[in-house]
């Protein structure tokens, strides 16, 4: 009888401190994951900021000037019509039209109000202005 008893298998109270011991792991890690989301879309717009200021750059260095504001950053992703004409336009400099992490177009402005461009996401709200995950986000900035 004593050989039936020995046999495989968790008790309940190993059960127990095994769930009990996955809840509190779970209450600790969820709330930090979950609350950084917003952190981690303004980190990835900064690095998508960077990558369109080399694409930009690249360009002028092919075609002598930037995109104006009317071609926009779409002139990164095919050869533009218009003024000023991009006439050393090789191959795409980005593989697509950029948007920010929330789904928004970036902006574009050329001449800048500062420099040649400006270049920025209005942020989580799609406005201008705002705070915190809602605030324009711009390399000039950082």
């Amino acid at each position: 009888m004593r050989n039936l008893r020995k046999s495989g298998g968790f008790t309940l109270i190993e059960i127990m401190v095994v769930i009990v011991i996955l809840g509190v792991l779970g209450a600790l890690v969820v709330p930090n994951v979950l609350g950084r989301t917003g952190e981690a879309r303004m980190k990835a717009a900064v690095v998508d900021l960077r990558a369109i200021e080399t694409a930009l750059d690249m360009y002028r260095m092919d075609n002598f000037v930037y995109p104006s504001s009317d071609q926009g950053l779409q002139a990164l992703v095919s050869k533009p019509s218009g003024f000023p004409e991009a006439k050393n336009w090789n191959e795409p400099y980005l593989k697509k039209a950029p948007k920010d992490p929330w789904g928004n177009e970036y902006q574009y402005i050329s001449p800048g109000s500062t420099g040649p461009y400006d270049l920025y996401s209005l942020g989580a709200d799609g406005k201008p202005g705002g705070e915190g995950e809602a605030s324009d986000l711009s390399l000039a900035e950082l």
